[in-house]
Formats: structure tokens, C-alpha cells, sequence
């Protein structure tokens, strides 16, 4: 499935505002998700494996780092044996990073947003604006994200440019 995916991550040190920010817009609470990305080495891109009690994928994505909406070209597939994937993957190419973390995932209609608390790197919140058929566009996904940038209130120095696999490698350097 390819998907365009406009995106904001940014550091949260109140996850209990958006909670409530979001739930006074009905977001839907899809639950939350302890997951495990995998990510492999690839001479391009990002190729991860998302092994959760919700999300069980198989995601390889372009991205430029930078602050503030982003887009990404996403290609993923369900993985119906994670763990036979993951093994697979990891022989033939090799573990870059895993990132642990703990998800809470919601939805106001084609936007995905998530509070994110990242092993060894803290807690986060995500806006994903999705369009999984080509209707949306990209200006309207920009548009999407800017209104919860701002309903947020997230200030310019807590947006964060790169991915959780990006932060954790330069810690360990």
C-alpha cells in the first residue's frame, strides 16, 4: 500500500494536555501499543519492522529530516509473522536499531495522532496527517498538520527533525 503521510514530531512535556485536547475534539482512542521497531540496514531509505499488540507492519519510507510537516512516501504491508520476519530481515540485512517504545494512538478522521514515550529518549507526540488514496493532496495534509501544530501549541524548539532510530544511533555514538 503507498501512502503520503505529512508529519510532526515534537517533544511533549504535558502528554496529558493533548489527552485532553483530544478528547474535547471526539478523537478516537484506538488503544495503546507497546512496540518494537526494528530497523534494517538499507542502502536507501528507512525500512523498519513494527512488531506491537496493535501495529504488526512492514514499513519502508523516504524522509527528509527537517523540522515542522515533512512528508514522507510510505510503502507498508501487514506482517502476519513478525517474528519470522524480523529473524528473515535481520540475516539478510542486518539490525541498525531497535527503538522500544509506548504508544497511545488516535484518530480524528484521516489524521493519526500519537503520544509516544521512547526508551532512552523520553516522551514525544506525533501528528500524522494520511491519505491513503491520492483525494487529499498534500497541501490539505500541510493544512491538517498546521491546525494541530498550532491547537497544540507546540513552539518551534520542541519540534524534533529527525526519526526516534535517528536519535537513538547518535546517542550511542
Amino acid at each position: 500500500m503507498d501512502i503520503l503521510n505529512i508529519e510532526i514530531k515534537a517533544r511533549c512535556d504535558q502528554p496529558d494536555r493533548i489527552r485532553t485536547i483530544l478528547h474535547e475534539h471526539n478523537a478516537d482512542f484506538e488503544g495503546t501499543d507497546h512496540q518494537t521497531d526494528t530497523y534494517f540496514d538499507v542502502p536507501e531509505g528507512r525500512l523498519k519492522l513494527r512488531q506491537g499488540t496493535i501495529e504488526n507492519n512492514l514499513i519502508f519510507y523516504r524522509r527528509d529530516n527537517q523540522s515542522g510537516p515533512k512528508a514522507s512516501n510510505i510503502n507498508l504491508v501487514p506482517a502476519e509473522h513478525p517474528e519470522k520476519l524480523h529473524t528473515l530481515l535481520g540475516n539478510a540485512l542486518g539490525i541498525k536499531v531497535v527503538v522500544d517504545k509506548v504508544r497511545e494512538i488516535y484518530f480524528i478522521d484521516n489524521i493519526k495522532f500519537h503520544i509516544d514515550k521512547v526508551k532512552e529518549l523520553g516522551n514525544f507526540v506525533e501528528i500524522e496527517a494520511i491519505d491513503e488514496d491520492g483525494t487529499i493532496g498534500e497541501e490539505k495534509l500541510r493544512k491538517q498538520c498546521q491546525k494541530y501544530l498550532e491547537l497544540f501549541d507546540i513552539k518551534d524548539n520542541q519540534l524534533i527533525s529527525h526519526s526516534y532510530s535517528d536519535m537513538l544511533l547518535s546517542t550511542a555514538e
